[in-house]
C-alpha cells in the first residue's frame, strides 16, 4: 500500500507553505488520491496502473504548488479583512445602533433643530447628545479590536467610522435626489435641512467616533517603539 502523504510531502517539498498549512494540504491531497486508488482497484486494476491512473489527476505539480499558495494567500488576506474591518466595524454598528434605539426609547429628549421659512417653523435636524458622547468608547472599542487583529492604518479608521456609513450613503443619495425633485414635490426638503441633516448624521458622530479611537490607535501605534 503506498504511503500517500510520504509521496505528496515529498512533491511538494518546495512550498512556501507554513509548516501546518503543508501538513493539511498534504493530508487532504494524500486523502482524494488515496480514495481515487483504491476506486480503480475496486474496478480490478492492478496497483501499478492504478497508481498511475491516480497520479495523472495532478498534471503539473509545478502548477499546484502555485495554485495552493495562492488560494492560501487569498483565504490569508480574507480572513485578516474579516477580523480587522468587518468583525470590528460590525460591532461599532451594533453598538451604536442598540444604544440609539435605547436612548429613542428610554430617553432624554433629543435637541431639535428648526428653521422658520415662509408661514412655517420646521424641524431639520435631531442631535441625540448622549448618543453622541456614547460614541467616544464605541469608537474606542472599534480601534482596539482592529489594531489587536493586526490591522493597518486604513483598517483601523474604517473600523471606527465604520457606524456613521449607512448615514453617509443615505446622504450621498437623498441630497442629489432632494434638489432634482424638490421642484415637483408638494413638500420638499428645506435646503437648511440638507446641510444640517448629515451634520447631524455623519459629521458630528464620524467626529465622536474618531476622537474615541484615535488616541487608542496612537498609544497603540507607539507601544512597540518604546519597548
Amino acid at each position: 500500500m503506498p504511503d500517500w502523504e510520504a509521496i505528496v510531502g515529498e512533491r511538494l517539498a518546495d512550498s512556501s507553505l507554513a509548516p501546518e498549512e503543508r501538513r493539511e494540504v498534504v493530508t487532504e491531497l494524500a486523502g482524494h488520491l488515496e480514495e481515487a486508488f483504491e476506486q480503480l482497484r475496486v474496478e480490478g486494476l492492478s496497483e501499478e496502473t492504478a497508481m498511475e491512473l491516480a497520479f495523472s489527476q495532478v498534471k503539473n505539480w509545478q502548477s499546484l504548488r502555485r495554485k495552493i499558495q495562492k488560494a492560501r494567500m487569498e483565504e490569508d488576506v480574507m480572513t485578516d479583512r474579516v477580523k480587522q474591518v468587518w468583525l470590528p466595524g460590525f460591532v461599532t454598528l451594533f453598538l451604536s445602533m442598540m444604544l440609539l434605539m435605547a436612548i429613542q426609547f428610554f430617553g432624554p429628549h433629543p435637541l431639535i433643530v428648526s428653521m422658520s421659512g415662509w408661514r412655517t417653523t420646521a424641524p431639520v435636524a435631531v442631535i441625540y447628545v448622549p448618543w453622541l458622547l456614547s460614541l467616544l468608547p464605541i469608537g474606542a472599542i472599534g480601534a482596539y479590536l482592529a489594531g489587536r487583529a493586526g490591522g493597518s492604518l486604513r483598517a483601523t479608521l474604517l473600523s471606527i467610522a465604520f457606524p456613521v456609513l449607512p448615514y453617509s450613503v443615505f446622504s450621498a443619495i437623498w441630497i442629489p435626489v432632494s434638489l432634482i425633485l424638490g421642484d415637483h414635490i408638494s413638500h420638499n426638503t428645506m435646503p437648511s435641512a440638507l446641510l444640517l441633516g448629515p451634520l447631524a448624521w455623519v459629521v458630528l458622530p464620524g467626529v465622536a467616533l474618531l476622537a474615541g479611537g484615535l488616541p487608542v490607535q496612537l498609544l497603540r501605534s507607539r507601544r512597540p517603539a518604546s519597548v
